[in-house]
C-alpha cells in the first residue's frame, strides 16, 4: 500500500483560499498486491520505489502475499471468492477505511484526505478497486491497458452526481469540487461530505499468459509518463523493483512536483 500525504494535483495555495486559510493535504494510497498460491507454475514478482520534490516525502507503499492452502482453510478461501465476485468485500472495506479515516480525524485542526488503488490478486483473476486519481495499467499482449479511471469532478458521470446531491464543481485552475479540491472520490475531506465519497470503482481482468505487468502510481508519475510508456519501460527491466525505480526517476527527471511513488509487478507464465 502507497499513502502520499501531498496535495494532489491542485494547487496548496488554491487550497488554501478556498478554505480560507487552511491547507488540505491530500494522502493517496497506492496498491496493496495479494496473491492466493494455487500450486500451479508460473507467479509473479512485485517491487516499488519512491521519490519526489516536495520538502518532504508523504509517500509509502506496501506489498503484501499472502498463500492460502490446506483443507483446513479451503471453506474459508471458497466463501472468500465468493464475496469477492460481487466486489461487495474490497468495496465494504474501502468504505470502512473512510469511516475510521474521519475519525481519527475528528479532533484535528485539517480536513485531510487520502486515495487508493488496491489491486488484488486471486488465483487467476486480478481486482483493482480505485479512489481518485492514482492509477492501475497492465500490459496484456503487448499493449497498456488502464484498469482504472481518475476521478476527476468534470466527468460528466461524476459531475452530474456532485449536483444531484447539491454541489457544485467549479473551474479554480482545473475543475474542482466546490472550488477546492480536484477529485471527486476520496477518504476523508469531511468538509467536502458527500459530494466527495469513497465508493470505489472496481474492475477485474481474468490472468493468463497475455498479462505481462501491472504497474501502480501515483499521479506524480501519470502526470508526465503517458501509459503506454509506464508499461514499455517497465518491461526492459528484469526485476521489477528495477523497474518501479526507472518509472519514478523518469518521471522525476520530467519535472514531476508531486511525489512519485510506483509499484510493478512481473507475471511469470510457463510456457511449457
Amino acid at each position: 500500500m502507497m499513502l502520499d500525504s501531498s496535495s494532489s494535483s491542485d494547487s496548496a495555495a488554491a487550497d488554501a483560499a478556498a478554505l480560507g486559510g487552511q491547507v488540505q493535504p491530500q494522502r493517496r494510497a497506492v496498491g496493496a498486491v495479494a496473491h492466493a498460491q494455487d500450486g500451479g507454475a508460473g507467479g509473479y514478482t512485485s517491487g516499488g520505489w519512491a521519490r519526489g520534490k516536495r520538502s518532504t516525502m508523504e509517500d509509502f507503499y506496501d506489498v503484501k502475499i499472502t498463500e492460502i492452502d490446506g483443507q483446513a482453510r479451503l471453506l474459508a478461501y471458497l466463501v472468500y471468492l465468493m464475496v469477492m465476485e460481487d466486489h461487495a468485500l474490497l468495496s465494504e472495506t474501502y468504505q470502512k477505511t473512510d469511516t475510521d479515516f474521519l475519525e481519527s480525524e475528528s479532533n484535528a485542526f485539517r480536513d485531510d484526505g487520502s486515495t487508493a488503488s488496491t489491486a488484488v490478486l486471486l488465483r487467476h483473476c486480478l481486482y483493482v478497486a480505485n479512489v481518485s486519481d492514482s492509477r492501475a495499467v497492465i500490459s496484456k499482449s503487448g499493449k497498456a491497458m488502464a484498469l482504472s479511471e481518475d476521478h476527476k469532478p468534470n466527468r460528466s458521470d461524476e459531475r452530474r452526481r456532485i449536483e444531484n446531491a447539491g454541489g457544485v464543481v467549479i473551474w479554480a485552475g482545473t475543475w474542482r469540487v466546490g472550488g477546492v479540491l480536484a477529485m471527486s472520490h476520496a477518504f476523508g475531506n469531511r468538509l467536502l461530505k458527500p459530494f466527495v465519497v469513497a465508493e470505489p470503482e472496481i474492475q477485474e481482468e481474468h490472468v493468463n499468459g497475455d498479462l505481462e505487468c501491472l504497474v501502480l502510481a501515483s499521479d506524480g508519475l501519470w502526470d508526465v509518463v503517458e501509459n503506454e510508456e509506464a508499461v514499455s519501460l517497465a518491461k526492459t527491466e528484469d526485476l521489477p523493483e528495477s523497474a518501479a525505480r526507472k518509472l519514478t526517476e523518469i518521471a522525476y527527471s520530467r519535472g514531476s512536483a508531486d511525489n512519485i511513488t510506483c509499484i510493478v509487478v512481473q507475471f511469470h507464465h510457463d510456457r511449457g
